[in-house]
């Protein structure tokens, strides 16, 4: 069956003329799925009885069932565990700012990665997600929170890039005047470094900001951490960068996630800066989420703060990333590996 929700207007439009319908109808279905958010064809009431019958029978409306959510006491934070239709989970996180809510969504079923700091990556990777999949994350939480969701960013589970071009199509809905309509600049896409794909898409997303998790200076202790740095070095890696910059205009965002004694030292900065100097860039410090499968510990608040104050004095933007649903499952991937274990424990 045709998934219907990753559908272009324009592809819609072929496939209504294909059954034998008028094209206007396309707009109808489209608004249904894309406005009105609704999880059946049943809901769509402007349709006949018949068209909506011959949609049942040739297309699948991908429509997610919420699981669980865990709302954080401390900030409203808000994370939701998502069953798709073939039974595997996935999560996303609402964290509400006053400028607006923002959704963090997952683009795979687990990860392939192998970043040590991460649990999305403990199980390995099941599949890509197809783009309905990941609108459905952020439609589900707008009819949740009945608040309309301001900004996207794809940092849950997966590396975005390693489902490239789900990820494109999922940014075209997303961002498509028929649809929810959000600002390509509203949109973060974060990747762990597939060089390829970040000149790729510089070209073909230039408006959506770009973070790269780089948590290194170098190459030897970013393989250490990472393992696509053993395809990728970082001399290849900031090349990209700085043609994303160049070929968009846009500042482009570095994630560093400090460790306890292993990458938050005076003479790590020292070699960040010499990085990054002299480019259009962000650099957000995230003191690292403890996970119990790794025994990485979060960096005293003072060693960070020596971190962020040495890489503004060389006059570069940096801030420290405010811990958001720190009394519920808050790392990527935790509240998605709980659950399962917690499955597998049962009889």
């Amino acid at each position: 069956m045709i998934d219907i929700k990753s559908l272009t207007l324009p592809e819609l439009q072929e496939e209504m003329e294909k059954i034998g319908e008028k094209k206007f109808r396309a707009g109808q279905i489209y608004e249904w799925m894309h406005v009105k958010l609704v999880d059946s064809f049943d809901e769509m009431t402007n349709l006949s009885k018949g068209l909506r019958e011959k949609l049942k029978e040739q297309y699948e409306l991908i429509s997610l069932e919420l699981v669980e959510v865990q709302t954080s006491k401390i900030d409203e934070t808000s994370k939701f565990l998502f069953r798709l239709s073939d039974g595997n989970v996935i999560e996303s996180v609402l964290m509400k700012y006053h400028h607006g809510n923002s959704v963090c969504i997952s683009s795979q079923v687990g990860c392939r990665m192998g970043c040590r700091f991460c649990a999305s990556t403990l199980d390995g990777l099941e599949r890509g997600l197809k783009p309905s999949e990941m609108l459905d994350q952020i439609y589900k939480i707008q009819k949740w929170s009945q608040e309309r969701v301001h900004n996207v960013v794809v940092m849950g589970t997966g590396e975005p890039f390693d489902n490239f071009e789900s990820l494109c199509r999922m940014i075209e809905l997303l961002c498509s005047p028929d649809g929810l309509n959000i600002s390509h600049r509203n949109i973060t896409v974060s990747t762990c470094g597939i060089v390829p794909k970040i000149y790729e898409f510089a070209d073909r997303n230039p408006q959506v900001t770009l973070a790269i998790s780089l948590h290194s200076p170098n190459d030897t202790m970013r393989r250490e951490l990472m393992p696509i740095a053993n395809k990728y070095s970082m001399d290849e890696l900031m090349e990209a960068a700085r043609y994303y910059t160049r070929t968009t205009g846009r500042r482009i965002t570095f994630e560093y996630s400090l460790v306890k004694g292993v990458n938050d030292k005076k003479e790590h900065a020292q070699e960040l800066i010499s990085r990054v100097k002299g480019m259009n860039c962000h650099i957000n410090l995230i003191p690292v989420n403890p996970i119990k499968e790794r025994n990485f510990v979060q960096s005293d608040k003072k060693v960070i703060e020596n971190f962020k104050n040495k890489l503004e004095k060389y006059g570069i933007n940096v801030t420290i990333r405010r811990e958001m649903g720190a009394d519920i499952d808050g790392a990527c991937g935790q509240l998605r590996k709980s659950f399962i274990d917690k499955s597998n424990e049962q009889p």
